[in-house]
């Protein structure tokens, strides 16, 4: 679940099938592509609303925050969050599958997923607001989009207007590297996290559609969302291409996203799997929001935990709080595989079992 929110307003009801939803999104918002590549893949009938101010008012009447994805139902209702509009989307729509039916891949598929969404997210700002390339290529589209309607007709104006908002969001994205934990002692185990990550997916990935077979799963929704957004800006689209290729075929893929078989089984996939699980997931992920839960409880101002024998400091803000409701949500999720020994054997393995305690 993103740090975006735990918003969530849905009446269930109606013909689904015969009528559309409104996805409001954006295309450099991981949480939004996430979104409408699970809806593709569902097969929900839907409309791609790009935010704007041209759709302001509508927006603001249906969304409790003022943060995309926000889907509008056909009931009129609004849901925000990208994981709790797949939950409730997975109760309307149970096909195609989304998550493999072994109990055991469920969990680690919903595990990855908070990873990709809590962590991954790092990964993807740091790089697109750390170098002045990146910061002028998304703070460029951004204006893009963000450009009424009119203007689009006086080029002149329509030149001036959009390096006047650029402008402004580079400065205000570039100030808030704070936000995701990056500063000056903290970049270097971010950007290796995100190359190890890239190097470990790369290779699960070079002979297999998507993460647990031929189907995707909410651990391909989450995790594609950001590296498809970071393949977008131009310093991370360079080492993407050139140093994890392999990838390149799944990034495609997930744009429009297929139910070609079945899920294979945890033998198949260990080999591969356990060491993003190990190496991200418990040795990164989890003893950092661990860490955010018990920093804020103690009202810290800052946290510091040992992240691969090195320490990983930042201040602590109100988004973090996030994170906070973010653990326990997926602590609650965990709860209902309890029990589960084969699963309970791999999370203890790759070092999470103790943080979902």
């Amino acid at each position: 679940m993103n740090q975006t929110g735990y918003y969530v307003q849905l009446i269930i009801g109606g013909n689904h099938m015969s009528e559309k939803y409104r996805i409001y999104g954006a295309e450099l918002s991981p949480y939004s592509v996430k979104t409408r590549s699970y809806f593709r893949y569902k097969n929900i009938p839907h409309k791609w609303v790009v935010r704007s101010p041209a759709n302001a008012d509508e927006f603001q009447k249906y969304a409790r925050l003022p943060i995309v994805p926000l889907v509008i139902t056909p009931e009129n209702e609004g849901i925000q969050d990208s994981t709790p509009i797949m939950d409730k989307m997975e109760e309307l729509f149970p096909e195609p599958k989304t998550n493999p039916d072994d109990e055991t891949l469920k969990f680690i598929s919903i595990l990855l997923e908070e990873y990709s969404d809590e962590w991954g997210n790092k990964h993807m700002f740091h790089y697109r607001w750390k170098a002045e390339v990146d910061q002028i290529s998304a703070s460029r589209r951004i204006a893009e989009t963000n450009l009424p309607i009119y203007i689009k007709f006086l080029p002149i104006v329509n030149t001036l207007m959009k390096n006047k908002i650029a402008k402004t969001v580079k400065e205000r994205m570039s100030n808030r590297l704070w936000v995701i934990g990056s500063n000056k002692n903290t970049e270097d185990q971010i950007t290796n996290s995100f190359h190890n990550l890239l190097c470990k997916l790369s290779l699960h990935l070079k002979d297999r559609k998507y993460i647990f077979g031929d189907k995707p799963s909410y651990a391909d929704f989450g995790l594609w969302g950001q590296i498809y957004n970071s393949w977008t800006d131009p310093t991370p689209r360079k080492f993407i291409e050139k140093d994890y290729a392999d990838l390149l075929p799944w990034i495609e893929r997930m744009l429009h996203p297929k139910d070609e078989g079945g899920y294979e089984s945890w033998d198949s996939l260990s080999n591969t799997l356990m060491p993003i699980l190990k190496e991200e997931v418990g040795e990164i992920f989890l003893p950092w929001t661990s860490e955010i839960t018990a920093s804020m409880s103690e009202e810290r101002e800052e946290l510091s935990v040992m992240i691969k024998g090195k320490e990983f400091n930042h201040s602590i803000g109100g988004p973090q709080k996030y994170h906070v409701k973010s653990l326990a949500v997926l602590k609650s999720k965990f709860d209902v595989f309890r029990g589960n020994q084969t699963l309970e054997n791999i999370l203890s393995e790759a070092n999470c079992l103790r943080f979902l305690q």
